[in-house]
């Protein structure tokens, strides 16, 4: 993955922290993983760098989800092995779909010492509670059950569903709630509900920071996340496991639950702590504290990204291990919350085999054309899907042909013309170009971050120019350019290998307020977009350049 510009460093002035949630090292990433909150990431992350802002864009993978166990029995591995082989596999599968982190961190020891810090310091200030609590109980194996060890019937929505969260409300269901329990590696095991006592955060005491704090971010989140909030805070705030009895993950160190591990989801806030601070490390040079940029006298800006089925976690249970710890931590300005995106109308399945994985979606179709679709199509408000025709029919018609029929018009006007010289532009044409940026901005911007409405607006103005460019006469031709760099401005965050070549052509693609009222353009051509077909991809792939190693 390519290293990160303009992030802040032990010295530098604070800036946004952009995080993707952790990925679970069970596997591989799949387009309905990508076009979630990975791709929104980074496409928000490359929009602040074109305005000059400094981000951190990061996440780690998350090893000790009991879904490793679960996976790991089914394929016959050990965990630790599934893990070392998911984790290679996903750092390729975003480095080749280019998203602009430095890479994913190692989970060594540096790892678990933030977490059990971060834990630790909650202990010692009393945050956490002896409960006992009711957790299914596997009888034959001896083995207790939570989260990706057990599934059952939801109790709210009534769906299937995992324990720990449904996938499909949304709700918490926690311990003894989840209906119709059964083991998920031997579904044969009877399973009963056992007492047992662990360390829990009650959220309860927490509510008046979390009504505060939701108050203030209405509008903020998009409607399905915030409407789930608003449903569990209506009820009962949920104990948050602190420990569980299990086996895999990391001991908890704590005499009153001797021999407990740390519940799996607990680690989520120290461990992008760490990322932050290794991510930061691999730019500008190592934090003094892992924590730093988290700290609230930071100011840093934090911003999450992750699915529907993560609201509870990202957004209420981490909040509640952020405030836990008083004023210590910045609280995030804003949570981005993806739907699920399904293949050829169907959620996507590793079981079932129903499933692209993203590196061969991108061994078969060029970088720009996946990235631009999978924005195009991402679930945003709602589930959508994804099919190879709609890809090729949508991306070859509306994107890929206008916009090479644009640059061969563009290419053919310039041919004679002083390369060194800047063409004039007129008032009008200023004006649309600044149209056009308050639109991209609009689009790019907290709260409203679309990246399906940006992918559209770069449609209709290519539309736009590509028809203005066929009726046009010479003297427009400045006035088209301006508002073309523009388009290739806007589009960069998307369209990240065509942005390359466009910056090694000496293009500029800024996407802040232009200073000043410039009379003129420097003539430029415009890249040409590879088509979908291997062949035209061959002649293509002659004059293409990879995106630059400093991401935007």
């Amino acid at each position: 993955m390519a290293g990160a510009s303009g992030a802040s460093g032990a010295s530098g002035v604070a800036g946004t922290v952009v995080v993707a949630a952790t990925p679970t090292s069970n596997g591989d990433l799949h387009l309905g993983h990508m076009a979630g909150p990975y791709l929104a990431g980074d496409v928000y992350s490359r929009y602040l760098r074109a305005t000059g802002a400094s981000v951190i864009y990061t996440t780690c993978t998350d090893d000790n989800q009991s879904y490793v166990v679960t996976t790991a029995h089914r394929l016959g591995t050990t965990p630790p092995q599934l893990c070392a082989t998911s984790t290679a596999a996903i750092q390729r599968s975003l480095r080749a779909m280019g998203i602009s982190m430095v890479g994913l961190p190692p989970i060594d020891d540096r790892y678990r010492r933030t977490v059990l810090d971060f834990v630790t310091a909650l202990h010692r200030a009393g945050r956490f509670r002896l409960r006992t609590v009711r957790l299914p109980y596997a009888t034959r194996s001896g083995s207790w059950l939570f989260d990706g060890l057990v599934t059952g019937t939801c109790p709210v929505c009534l769906a299937s569903s995992s324990g720990g969260a449904c996938e499909g409300c949304g709700h918490p269901n926690s311990f003894d709630q989840l209906l119709d329990p059964r083991s998920t590696v031997d579904p044969n095991d009877p399973v009963a509900h056992r007492e047992r006592s662990i360390l829990v955060l009650p959220m309860e005491d927490y509510r008046d920071r979390l009504t505060a704090y939701f108050a203030g971010q209405r509008g903020r989140w998009r409607p399905h996340a915030m409407q789930l909030v608003d449903e569990l805070l209506a009820r009962p705030l949920p104990d948050i496991p602190i420990t569980v009895p299990g086996e895999w993950g990391i001991a908890a160190p704590f005499a009153e639950v001797a021999g407990q591990v740390l519940y799996p989801w607990v680690e989520a806030m120290p461990a992008v702590m760490y990322s932050t601070w290794w991510s930061a490390g691999q730019l500008t040079g190592p934090t003094a504290e892992v924590d730093e940029l988290w700290r609230a006298e930071r100011g840093t800006r934090l911003v999450y990204f992750h699915g529907f089925d993560n609201v509870y976690h990202w957004g209420l249970m981490d909040l509640v291990l952020l405030m836990a710890h008083g004023d210590r931590y910045v609280l995030p300005a804003a949570n981005v919350a993806n739907e699920f995106y399904d293949l050829d109308g169907a959620k996507f399945s590793t079981s079932r085999n129903h499933l692209i994985w993203s590196a061969d979606l991108l061994a078969e179709v060029p970088r720009d054309l996946v990235r631009f679709h999978l924005a195009l199509t991402a679930p945003e408000g709602g589930r959508t899907s994804f099919g190879r025709t709609a890809l090729r029919d949508t991306v070859r018609r509306r994107l890929v042909e206008p916009w090479n029929a644009l640059a061969e018009v563009l290419a053919r006007a310039l041919a004679g013309t002083d390369r060194s010289r800047p063409l004039p532009t007129t008032d009008a044409g200023r004006a649309r170009r600044d149209a056009m940026l308050a639109r991209f901005r609009a689009c790019y911007e907290l709260p409203g971050f679309s990246m399906n409405r940006a992918a559209e607006t770069v449609l209709v103005q290519l539309a736009r120019l590509r028809a203005a460019a066929a009726a046009g006469s010479p003297a427009q031709l400045g006035d088209l350019l301006l508002q073309t760099r523009m388009l290739l401005a806007g589009a960069a965050p998307m369209l990240i290998d065509i942005a390359g070549r466009a910056r090694t052509a000496g293009i500029e693609l800024s996407l802040t307020e232009p200073a000043g009222l410039a009379a003129g353009v420097e003539p430029f051509e415009l890249p040409r977009l590879p088509d979908l077909d291997p062949a035209e991809r061959a002649v293509a792939a002659g004059a293409a350049q990879p995106a630059s190693t400093v991401p935007r």
